[in-house]
């Protein structure tokens, strides 16, 4: 306030109230009227001319403060090493569960698969399928499981091809569970997956045989046309049987049990216990 002051007196020397009305009063005639004239003219002048003059001393110091340097932030505390950080994050880590022989806790996400098919494998197991797989996370890993007492061969080609294509075009990680029972049909839907990504429950048993056909063939007609109808018929059992040597390499792959120990045990139909399974490589382990 008092640089203001100055400022004020260096700008307007001298006494405002007594020399502008003086000058006022000289230029206007005398009379009552008139001073009340001069008066209020006077005072009007000078706080006019001093509320100007106050403004810019105001914002002169604004500027001033602006232009200023800011007082330095206050220093950082030194980021802790590596090791340190390490440290603090493993005090904080929850123990490992502890092993209980089952491996169960070493496998925590086989617990609540994604995808559970249970039942004869049919075109409702597969409606069923398709709805699971497509309410399933679309990243990370993949876990399904299956308990069957066999069905329809094609059905489980099908959805083990589902399988196959979404591994291969996403490399998302699938797992395989099968539980209680895995026969037949449901053999060749866990070929679709590697040895080293199945698993069995504690008791499962597996049902690995040929494929079994009940059909009857009446000829009627030409020589010819009866010969038509067998080669037909004949045609159609060669090729289920290659399609089935394939389910069948496909599910020894990687495994340690030779295609033709197998080939020779399914044709009467081989029962594979779950610890059997697990020493011949045809999963990975059991919990």
């Amino acid at each position: 306030m008092a640089e203001q002051e100055t400022l004020l007196e260096r700008l307007i020397p001298g006494d405002l109230e007594h020399q502008i009305p003086a000058a006022i009063q000289k230029a206007l005639p005398g009379g009552f009227r008139n001073r009340l004239l001069q008066i209020g003219l006077g005072l009007l002048i000078t706080f006019g001319f001093a509320f100007m003059v106050r403004r810019w001393v105001e914002r002169r110091e604004a500027r001033r403060r602006a232009l200023a340097p800011r007082p330095a932030a206050p220093a950082l505390p030194p980021i802790p090493e590596p090791e340190v950080l390490a440290a603090i994050a493993g005090m904080h880590e929850p123990a490992p569960l502890p092993d209980d022989g089952t491996q169960a806790t070493r496998y925590p996400l086989l617990a609540q698969p994604h995808v559970a098919l249970s039942g004869p494998v049919d075109r409702t197991m597969y409606a069923s399928f398709r709805e699971q797989l497509a309410a399933a996370p679309k990243q990370g890993m993949l876990v399904v499981s299956l308990s069957t007492p066999g069905g329809d061969p094609e059905v489980a080609r099908l959805m083990g091809d589902e399988i196959r294509l979404l591994r291969e075009y996403s490399g998302r990680e699938m797992l395989f569970i099968g539980k209680v029972a895995v026969q037949s049909a449901g053999t060749l839907f866990m070929a679709a997956f590697p040895a080293d990504k199945r698993f069995l429950t504690r008791g499962t048993r597996l049902l690995i045989q040929e494929g079994i056909l009940d059909r009857h063939l009446t000829l009627t007609g030409s020589l010819d046309r009866c010969a038509a109808t067998l080669k037909t018929a004949l045609h159609e059992i060669e090729e289920a049987a290659r399609i089935e040597e394939e389910g069948f390499r496909a599910l020894v792959a990687g495994t340690r049990l030779p295609f033709e120990d197998l080939r020779a045990r399914a044709s009467d139909g081989w029962y594979v216990e779950a610890e059997e399974a697990r020493s011949l490589g045809l999963v990975l382990d059991i919990i």
